[in-house]
């Protein structure tokens, strides 16, 4: 029997993803498995029943949150690292947290086949129509897309984070509860002249589901060519042309930039940003006793 094409080979990785991309997504909460075994959660058992069962804005006292990562292919190791990190936090009680981590169009087979496995061994993986970019639209796409992708089940919040950001998910569920659920724009307010946030830092923001929504149907935003430049300055830009997000939450000093010689950390932090390599990542990790459950074994020995 002869082998197939090697084209065959190549698509076949792609393939996989575009299925992957496509029914994932769609997928309701009851039907994501917890301590993100396969959906990219982080909550209670009990939080996700009652999602299922009613909407952000049936339930006053659940809080539902999309995190999307924007990452890009070759940053595998964070995407890990930041799996790893995000599983052992303890959960956010009366919350459900769903993290995506998002790409735009995977045209290289080899970041295909790899994204792929993720997608099928994790389930947290977002594809978007786009090209991959840093300040040509992709926060744009990624918050005109989730409107239309998780309309069956929507969150109550959506938020675009950096993936060299750490998120203590619980801290940032709990100063979302009791805030409105409608026209909300939270993050790290970035003051310009007499106005303390006209834009939030690009560390992580979160928007209420009718922001998102409005931008996704906002369709003045394509045609003036609106997307291109820093995507954080012109999210701002847009809400404040518009008037939206008026309900606008600074969480400065409580969401900060990790000093150069690596200290500086709060005990009271909702997200930490500029942690780009490992020996970051690891300080961060020691600080907040990521790994204070471990069980004592003969089979290691770590300080």
């Amino acid at each position: 029997m002869k082998p197939p094409p090697s084209c065959c080979l190549l698509l076949a990785p792609l393939a996989l993803l575009v299925v992957v991309v496509l029914v994932l997504p769609s997928l309701r909460p009851s039907q994501v498995v917890s301590d993100w075994s396969g959906g990219g959660v982080l909550c209670s058992r009990n939080a996700t029943t009652n999602a299922a069962a009613a909407s952000p804005q049936d339930e006053p006292q659940l809080i539902s949150l999309l995190i999307g990562v924007l990452t890009m292919p070759n940053r595998r190791e964070r995407r890990d690292i930041l799996r790893l990190a995000y599983t052992l936090q303890p959960r956010a009680t009366g919350a459900r947290v769903d993290v995506r981590f998002v790409f735009c169009n995977l045209t290289d087979p080899v970041d295909a086949a790899l994204v792929a496995v993720e997608a099928r061994r994790h389930g947290d993986i977002l594809v978007l129509n786009c090209t991959e970019n840093m300040n040509d639209g992709k926060t744009h796409a990624y918050l005109s897309a989730v409107p239309r992708l998780f309309a069956s089940s929507p969150y109550g919040y959506v938020m675009k984070a950096d993936d060299d950001t750490y998120l203590r998910v619980a801290a940032l569920a709990e100063e979302l509860r009791g805030k409105p659920r409608r026209d909300v724009y939270l993050g790290r307010g970035f003051p310009v002249g007499d106005d303390p946030m006209p834009f939030m830092h690009g560390m992580g923001y979160v928007v209420s589901w009718d922001v998102a929504e409005w931008v996704s149907g906002n369709a003045e935003i394509l045609r003036s060519n609106d997307t291109h430049g820093h995507e954080d300055r012109l999210l701002g830009k847009w809400l404040n042309a518009a008037g939206k997000g008026r309900n606008r939450y600074d969480l400065k000093p409580r969401m900060y930039d990790l000093h150069w010689d690596v200290d500086g950390f709060r005990p009271d932090t909702v997200a930490v940003h500029r942690l780009k390599d490992n020996r970051r990542g690891a300080a961060a990790f020691r600080y907040f006793n990521v790994t204070a459950g471990i069980k004592p074994s003969d089979l290691y020995h770590l300080p």
